[in-house]
């Protein structure tokens, strides 16, 4: 399929499917979006929910892509001095070509880390990689509906295709699938706030809410598995 790069309104980059008419980030800021939904609601509400958690916090991030939720994710590990192990499951791995069109590290700032986010991309698939002291990513190469990993993650950033283009991946196979693989108040974030997908949730066990969206969307969801509502 045919992709190519193009600028969002934030002046970050993100990659464009045309035959699809979908982009792997919003076009209305691609690091707007990722930091808003899965920085602020993801990220640092389970740090804020658990301020004295103390083991490393398990990510898994459904559509590796770009590789932008997780570069940011480092650097906020940076920042607030958490150790995180981070998975990211792709099917369909982004060119390295396409990687080095991509304009995150000016527009982050964050020069000092080129390396690393080429690290990111680098790193081999399917064995644990040690990014940084206080990073270890794990890529997998295989579909979401493969995913057989159980009671492991603290938070996933669930990041797939919209329903529009993928509907098949806003079902309740694919959240029973997300509910198993995170622990007991673990937490989903996602941009949709699509009333099949927080019906799809509710369904297998998830308590969901709804939250403001990132610019250009009114709403987003959250979804925590609590001991109570698993099934």
């Amino acid at each position: 399929m045919k992709r190519k790069i193009v600028i969002t309104n934030d002046g970050s980059s993100t990659i464009f499917l045309p035959e699809w008419n979908e982009q792997y980030h919003s076009m209305h800021g691609a690091i707007q979006e990722a930091y808003h939904v899965f920085i602020k609601h993801g990220l640092h509400y389970f740090v804020e929910k658990h301020p004295n958690f103390k083991e490393p916090i398990s990510i898994l991030e459904i559509g590796f892509g770009t590789g932008l939720n997780t570069f940011i994710s480092y650097l906020e590990a940076e920042k607030l001095n958490l150790t995180i192990n981070y998975c990211g499951v792709e099917a369909f791995p982004v060119s390295l070509d396409e990687i080095n069109q991509l304009n995150y590290i000016e527009e982050l700032q964050a020069q000092d880390k080129a390396g690393l986010f080429r690290c990111l991309h680098d790193s081999e698939w399917e064995t644990e990689q040690e990014i940084s002291q206080n990073f270890k990513l794990t890529k997998q190469k295989k579909f979401f509906i493969d995913i057989v990993e159980t009671n492991k993650y603290h938070l996933i950033y669930f990041d797939a295709f919209g329903a529009r283009v993928q509907p098949e991946l806003w079902t309740e196979p694919i959240f029973k699938i997300m509910c198993n693989a995170l622990k007991t108040q673990g937490v989903l974030v996602t941009y949709s706030a699509k009333g099949s997908a927080r019906r799809a949730m509710q369904t297998v066990g998830f308590t969901v809410e709804k939250l403001p969206g990132p610019p250009g969307k009114r709403e987003m969801l959250r979804a925590c598995k609590e001991a109570r509502n698993i099934r």
